[in-house]
Formats: structure tokens, sequence, C-alpha cells
């Protein structure tokens, strides 16, 4: 048996597995000449999902096995030497597209059942050994490895997959049951954070329109500590959210991190400072997600954000306007969903005491060095950072005010997503950060006082006319907030204060 249509390694060894699984099943390995052909010609192949549809195909055109007809069935798996079959990555994604092409029923490995039953509108159909194919009431006998298998009396005709039938569960409730036994991913609480009362305000305007947010300050002051806990007051993925993060995990291939199958909890991805672009925007010779698309609907933390090569920062600023990612091969362009919040920290300069105002603490960076490590951000990218609030150092944490908790941050983003909701209900728009042209312009009318006052900051400051569109977004996810969703003069000049850097205020 040969295989053609650009196959990769594991593909060609599919031969060797797919000879001993038949025989191993007591079914008879065709002697003639076989040539398995992937089309289309040009695409290459990868992985070990062919397996089991070519052993199908062989036992049908041998005449051993006759399946429905009038039926199209999509056929998945990896077939072992002793004729069981493995689960396979990525069979969210493939289940979806079979449905969305006219596929009626999948037959797939059994431990992917769950997680292809996430689709509606295709039967699924588990199998763990190539023997369950056959009908219950079909004439066994047993292997010399103990296992059964089909004495060859001629050929068996599977009339439907009753026996097969995965079990029926509504998607909703079986959602709803994973969140009711799951033990939360983020189990910390801002009540647990003393003071930086501002710096909360910020975190929840960002969490509040989807706004990408910048924390700078000294070393020790809490930067990471408190975007660490900006899961714990964004609102939980909705069914179609949650379908749409699991086939991002699944065509990763890292669906194995999430046994129960369907993801609850919104991503949370915090790469090193030394991954590569692939690794962050996604690539290889067949493309797969990279970590903007692993932080699909939920946050991107960038740690340290000058300690990132610039080229790979540079790489953000497509998906962080289109909110998606198109890799381009010489052969096909693929496109994965980015639609992230960028949450970043830095230091105010290389060794981090630039905005400390203690004896203790002195910056001993000079100009030229504060000016260079600034500069591994570029304007283009910092201009896409909503929020730039600078963090204070810890002598104002020993304040004893009381501290917001996370569910009461988060009961007022919830409100502030309802009204975005019921607002742009009848356009592609979910939050006020995804607001750009004619829409941006209609949606939202600024007082006359408010105009004023961002057109001369506009030309104070020197600002891009992408830094008062998104100034203009963020006022409007503060009104939200404040319960009205009408724009007044200080929503304005909050949202001004937050776009600290182009302030030079630190």
């Amino acid at each position: 048996m040969s295989i053609i249509g650009l196959p990769d390694s594991a593909i060609r060894e599919a031969v060797e597995r797919v000879r001993a699984a038949i025989k191993n099943c007591g079914y008879q390995y065709p002697l003639q000449r076989i040539t398995i052909n992937l089309a289309p010609a040009d695409l290459r192949k990868e992985g070990s999902s062919f397996d089991l549809a070519i052993a199908i195909g062989l036992l049908m055109t041998s005449g051993q096995l006759v399946l429905p007809p009038h039926e199209r069935t999509l056929v998945v798996g990896e077939l072992a030497l002793d004729g069981s079959i493995r689960s396979v990555p990525g069979i969210l994604s493939m289940v979806d597209l079979a449905k969305r092409q006219g596929f009626t029923s999948v037959l797939l490995p059994l431990d992917n059942v769950e997680e292809a039953s996430l689709i509606r509108g295709i039967q699924v159909f588990g199998v763990r050994h190539l023997q369950d194919i056959a009908p219950e009431n079909s004439d066994q006998s047993a292997s010399p490895f103990g296992i059964p298998i089909t004495a060859n009396a001629g050929p068996i005709v599977l009339k439907n997959y009753a026996h097969l039938a995965a079990p029926k569960t509504d998607r909703t409730q079986r959602m709803q049951d994973k969140r009711a036994r799951q033990t939360p991913l983020f189990t910390d609480d801002y009540s647990d954070v003393l003071g930086q009362h501002h710096v909360k305000r910020a975190l929840m305007i960002a969490a509040a329109g989807m706004h990408n947010i910048l924390l700078v300050g000294p070393p020790g002051t809490g930067k990471t500590m408190l975007i660490k806990r900006l899961p714990t007051i964004l609102p939980p993925l909705s069914e179609d959210e949650a379908l749409e993060v699991t086939k991002v995990l699944s065509a990763a291939g890292k669906l194995k991190e999430a046994p129960q199958g369907l993801i609850a909890d919104r991503p949370f991805r915090s790469p090193h400072h030394t991954i590569s672009t692939s690794g962050l925007i996604g690539g290889g010779g067949i493309p797969k997600p990279g970590e903007v698309s692993l932080a699909h609907r939920g946050i991107l933390f960038l740690d340290e954000l000058p300690e990132f090569q610039r080229q790979v920062l540079e790489v953000l600023r497509q998906p962080l306007e289109d909110r998606t990612v198109t890799i381009s091969r010489a052969r096909a362009a693929f496109t994965f969903p980015a639609q992230f919040m960028l949450a970043c920290s830095m230091n105010p300069c290389p060794c981090g005491y630039l905005s400390a105002h203690s004896e203790e603490q002195r910056c001993i960076c000079s100009p030229a060095r504060v000016a260079a490590y600034r500069a591994k951000i570029s304007g283009p990218l910092l201009d896409r950072i909503d929020l730039q609030v600078e963090v204070p150092p810890p002598g104002e944490w020993r304040k004893s005010a009381a501290s917001p908790s996370s569910a009461e941050m988060q009961a007022k983003v919830i409100h502030a997503h309802r009204i975005q909701a019921a607002r742009y209900a009848q356009s592609s728009v979910r939050w006020n950060s995804q607001l750009s042209g004619t829409l941006l312009r209609r949606t939202i009318q600024l007082p006359q006082e408010a105009e004023q006052l961002l057109e001369q900051t506009l030309q104070t400051l020197n600002l891009s006319m992408r830094a008062h569109d998104r100034i203009i977004k963020m006022a409007q996810t503060i009104a939200d907030l404040d319960h009205d969703g009408e724009i007044v003069t200080a929503h304005v000049a909050e949202a001004i204060q937050y776009r600290q850097l182009d302030l030079n205020l630190f």
C-alpha cells in the first residue's frame, strides 16, 4: 500500500499500523497493489487522524464492510497495531467543519466523544476498537490476542450506528454541571490588596470595556499581583464563547490540559519574555495557534514588557487592531481568532526606581538609559494600549481604608457588559473597545464641553487619532460603570488622565 498526496511521516507510517490492525482483527488484508490518494494533492497532510478512515476504506473496497448508503460520515482516529483506536487532537474543529460542509455523522475515538458532542446538529459515534464498527449480533470468535474478531462469512452491513451512539447530553447543562463541580482557577481576591484604589479603578474600567492596560511602577508595588487578579472580575464565558475557546485549544492540541472538555474559565496566558515570534503569534510548517490565540476571549499578560524582544512585540500590532491573526505560507493562509485583552507591566526605568520617592531607593539610570529602555516599546504599540497607569510605591499601601472585593468589582463589570450588549445588539460589536469608524461616531456623542477638552488635549499632547478614539471609548466605558451610560465631561477627563505615558507623568 502506498499513500500519495503530500503525507507527512506520521501518515506514511499508517501503512504498517493499518495492515497490522486489519490482520489482528480477523479481516483479510487485500493482497493487490493499493494506492491511497489524499486530496487535494497540493495541500500537505499531517498527523495520525487518517488511520481509521484508511482502514475502513480498505475494508469497504475489499467487500468486507458496507457502510450505510446515503449518509455522509466523517471518520477520524489513530489505529494501534491491535486495532484499538486512540484519540487525536483538533477533533472539535474537525467536527464543526464537517457539520458546516453537510456531513450528518462522525465516527471517531471514544476518548474524543465528549469533545465532539459539543457540536450540535451532527451525530457523534465513539469507537474504542476497530471491532466496534461491527453490529453486536455479528458472528464473532476470538483472535490469538484475546480480542473478539468477526468470522469472514460475508461483508458486514452497518445499517445504522445505533450501537455506537454517544449519550445525548444538553451542551448548556453539561457546562453548568462542570462549573458547579469545578474548582475555580483563580482564587485570589482584590480584597487582599491594600490601597491602590485608583489602580483597581483602572483595572475595573479595563475589564468593563475589554481595554488594553499597562501598569508602570517600581519593583515591589504589586503590578503583577494586581493583574493576576484581573480574571476574577471578568464575567464568565457564555456558551458560544466557551465553545470558541475550546476549539482554539483543540486545534492547538492542548485540550488535554482541560480533561472535562468544555472550557468554563476565561483564558489567562502569561508567556515568558524569552518567547519567540512564532510562539506568541503562532506558526510552524502547518501553523498552529500562538499565545495571542490561546488567550482568545481572555487576557494576555506580558510581565516586564520592555524585556521582550522588540520584533516580538511589534507582531502584536495587527492582532490588537484586527482581533485575528493571519499566517501566510507558500501553500495556504491560516487565520486564527485573537480577541483578547492585553495587560502589561513594566518598571519606569532599568533599575526600576525612577518614580520612587525615598532616599533609599534612588534611580541610578542616566536619561539616555531611561530613553533607550522605554524605546523598546514602539509608539504605535503604546498607542494601542488604552490605559497607562502608574502604580505608586509600597508606602501608599499602609492605609487602612476598606478594599473592594473581586465580587463587588465583578458585579459592576457585568452590569457594564449588559449595557454594552443592549447598545450593540444590532451589530457585531460587543464591547466599547471594539468600536471604530462610522459606528464609533454614530454611537458615542460627546457634550460640547467634553469635545473641547478632548480637542485641546489632542493638540497640546500631539496625540494620534487612534489615541483620540481610544479616549472616547474609555469615556463611554466609565459612563457605563456609573450606571447611566451617558458621557459627561468628568468621564472624558478621567479617560485622559489614564494616558500617563502620553502625559509624561513618569
